[in-house]
């Protein structure tokens, strides 16, 4: 039986003009294990292991990783593992959150943010990210209207140092304001919290992108017995117009294969 792959199911994200697969690794796993949010404990990856996962991603089509400052090591890791390997991903990364000696902090700042990009270039060895994100501490529309961060991204997109720009935020009003003016909105959507659809509704409709996080409820999904919860989930996400990629965190070869194969098959049966 030959694995399903996600090749030749890539689609544009908004109008950015990435083509982007529908799904994308997440990355917190190989730069963090403290204060994330996951049902079992985990070990951060050696390199070897690390590069298995990421050439593995690649092979069964997926093309996008996200990864962030407050993802510990991540970027870091991320650019010596992808070396040689630019052309073959769309990398996201983000502003405005820091995680140090175990403690998350905020400054989105104009300054700020562009020091993070930069730094961010220089950690992924790249000229520039195809897309960055704000990681928003949930004051949404504060940060989008009082703290110059998305005027910063603006003049970065500009100097041809990012592709695209947009806000991982937590509310709706939050969600709305920043396709307003951006890219793109990273949104929860899941099926245990679907609070943000009307995001999702607003860039179907006005051609803006939109990425999902924590599309397993980040591993809490639970179903009647018999009911595959990744099955139910991605469909859930696929039949929804405005979604371009769901990001998915894992670092278990078993579970990449299956998440790919199940939305493959999803995404299929939806066309």
């Amino acid at each position: 039986m030959t694995v399903k792959t996600l090749h030749d199911l890539h689609r544009p994200l908004g109008g950015t003009g990435l083509i982007v697969s529908p799904l994308g690794l997440g990355t917190v796993k190989l730069g963090r294990d403290q204060g994330v949010k996951y049902p079992n404990g985990f070990k951060i990856p050696d390199d070897q292991h690390a590069q298995m996962l990421l050439k593995m991603a690649k092979d069964m089509g997926i093309n996008l990783i996200d990864t962030a400052p407050a993802y510990g090591t991540s970027e870091e890791r991320l650019g010596p593992l992808l070396r040689g390997q630019r052309q073959d991903w769309v990398i996201v990364s983000k502003v405005g959150e820091e995680f140090e000696a175990g403690q998350s902090s905020h400054d989105f700042s104009p300054e700020h943010t562009r020091k993070s990009v930069e730094r961010s270039l220089k950690r992924l060895e790249t000229d520039f990210i195809d897309l960055v994100l704000v990681h928003s501490d949930g004051n949404d529309l504060a940060v989008l209207n009082d703290s110059g961060v998305y005027q910063a991204l603006a003049d970065l997109k500009r100097e041809g140092k990012i592709r695209g720009f947009g806000f991982s935020g937590k509310t709706v009003e939050g969600g709305l304001l920043a396709l307003r003016e951006g890219d793109c909105a990273m949104v929860t959507y899941n099926l245990n919290e679907q609070g943000e659809k009307p995001v999702l509704d607003y860039a179907a409709a006005h051609g803006k992108g939109i990425l999902i996080k924590k599309a397993l409820a980040s591993g809490h999904v639970c179903l009647s017995p018999g009911v595959d919860p990744v099955q139910a989930s991605f469909q859930l996400l696929f039949e929804h117009p405005a979604v371009a990629s769901a990001i998915v965190g894992t670092i278990d070869p078993l579970h990449l294969v299956h998440n790919v194969a199940t939305a493959a098959a999803v995404i299929r049966r939806q066309a």
